[in-house]
Parts: structure tokens; C-alpha cells; sequence
């Protein structure tokens, strides 16, 4: 019995190879346990509650809340949701917001590539 596994290889040329290369360099996006955590941790600072207090209403750790916020840990859909009811957020909020932080670095190099340079101002 042969415990084998074969690779194929594969190359890419032509227009196939233009396509998968990218022409720019592109910021990398943030991950979305970052984009969740700053938004975790800007609607927790919005409602003036403290980590501790979010932690106790939630039933999470105050410890693991400050990895969520951090960005160190994914968030389950089940701990997002009840951090999201303990500040009175729908996980949609959280979800547009999160989305919205990882847009920002595609907007910024997407508007210095279209905005007048200021010597043609």
C-alpha cells in the first residue's frame, strides 16, 4: 500500500500569471479579531463600563475580554453575542463597525493613489 502522497506540479504562465500577480503593493488588511477588538473596546468605552464590569455581565474573564479587545483572540459567535447583549449592541453594530476598521487602510492607500498631489494644487 503505498502511504504516498503525490504533489502536482503546476505552473502558471501568460495572461494566468499576469492575473496572480499583483500590480501594486497592498497594505495588508487587519485581521478581523483586531477590527473586532478595537470595536469591542470602543463600544465598551462608549457606554462608560469598565472591563471588569463588562466581563461579570458578560460571564467571560476579564483576562480573556482584554485578549478579545487586544485582538490576541478570536472571539466565538456565542461570546460575541453575549458581550454584544451585556452593552446593549446588536452583533450587526459590532460586525458594521469591525468592517468598517478594516476598510480604513484600503480607503487611505486607495485615496493617496486618486488625490492631487499638493504641487498641482
Amino acid at each position: 500500500m503505498n502511504t504516498s502522497t503525490a504533489v502536482l506540479e503546476h505552473s502558471v504562465t501568460g495572461a494566468a500569471a499576469a492575473a496572480a500577480t499583483p500590480t501594486t503593493a497592498r497594505t495588508p488588511e487587519p485581521l478581523l479579531r483586531e477590527a473586532l477588538g478595537l470595536t469591542l473596546r470602543a463600544f465598551r468605552a462608549d457606554k462608560g463600563v469598565t472591563l471588569r464590569e463588562l466581563a461579570g455581565v458578560a460571564r467571560v474573564s476579564p483576562g480573556y475580554l482584554s485578549e478579545l479587545e487586544r485582538g490576541r483572540k478570536e472571539v466565538s459567535s456565542e461570546l460575541l453575542a453575549s458581550v454584544c447583549h451585556a452593552l446593549d449592541c446588536s452583533v450587526s453594530d459590532v460586525l458594521i463597525e469591525a468592517a468598517g476598521y478594516m476598510a480604513l487602510p484600503s480607503m487611505d492607500e486607495e485615496l493617496a493613489h486618486t488625490a492631487p498631489a499638493a504641487s498641482e494644487l
